[in-house]
């Protein structure tokens, strides 16, 4: 930008230009002509600075376009980044969680191993089986080795056998186990009004056993289960020996469960 007085002067000049042209101002023809060159320079820078100006403000107008386009990338960047944020930490939990599941799966492996290479020789005897049922390991006694039919009371047999379970159970840690009594389907006679009464009756008997061998009450629990959770097909004499048993089941450890307290509020909202 030029000096802002060359307007004042320019109309100065243009004053004396007519005063002299009226033969007011005095100036000689060679100083007429100099204040023309100075008016004409004047004229010049005016216009000059005018462009000058011109460009500036094209020039600023520019800027303020990059400038908002570039407010509104860094605000869409911003998002970008927050979600990506957002991404990042909830694959960093369910990479945690998937690491947690690991972890215990790994755990119930090796208590289950243990308790298999535990249990070998009863197996080897036919004195028990080990299975996995629902993800769950269960130790399945049958009847004829602990109770007679149709009664409750646990046989010498039954005794031995459950001292040795006892003995492997003490040393799990950890751990609930749930006695569970199952029959075949065949109506009950005798003192047992159904076979709800007589598998109850019997998973009681044999908690009972267990806590006096030394596993602590607090984490055993007994129920019966009628003939509603065969084992085997019932339309057969094998099928239903099988189903009349004993099974101690591994509760599974709460840390275990999911978590299901958010649906909780939700119903209570």
């Amino acid at each position: 930008m030029k000096n802002p007085g060359s307007r004042h002067r320019l109309a100065l000049a243009a004053v004396c230009v007519a005063m002299t042209a009226a033969g007011g101002c005095g100036y000689s023809e060679e100083e007429y002509r100099a204040k023309t060159r100075e008016i004409t320079r004047l004229q010049q820078e005016l216009e000059s600075a005018n462009r000058d100006r011109a460009s500036l403000n094209q020039r600023l107008q520019s800027l303020g376009e990059q400038n908002e386009a570039m407010t509104a990338r860094l605000r869409a960047l911003g998002e970008d980044v927050t979600n990506l944020s957002s991404n990042l930490e909830a694959a960093q939990r369910r990479e945690a969680e998937l690491r947690r599941r690991q972890q215990q799966a790994e755990e119930r492996l090796s208590t289950f191993r243990g308790m298999l290479q535990r249990f070998q020789a009863m197996i080897a005897s036919g004195q028990l089986r080990v299975r996995i049922v629902r993800g769950r390991m269960v130790v399945e006694l049958a009847e004829n080795i602990l109770f007679d039919s149709g009664r409750a009371e646990l046989k010498s047999e039954g005794q031995a056998a459950l001292t040795q379970v006892g003995e492997v159970l003490k040393g799990i840690t950890g751990r609930d186990f749930q006695v569970a009594g199952h029959t075949d389907n065949i109506p009950v006679r005798g003192r047992f009004a159904s076979n709800w009464e007589l598998s109850t009756a019997r998973a009681v008997t044999v908690s009972r056993f267990l806590q006096g061998a030394g596993v602590d009450g607090v984490r055993l629990s007994a129920a019966g289960y009628a003939e509603f959770q065969p084992a085997a097909d019932n339309g057969t004499a094998e099928g239903r020996q099988q189903n009349r048993r004993i099974e101690i089941v591994l509760m599974p450890n709460l840390d275990e469960l999911p978590d299901l307290s958010s649906l909780v509020s939700e119903s209570g909202s």
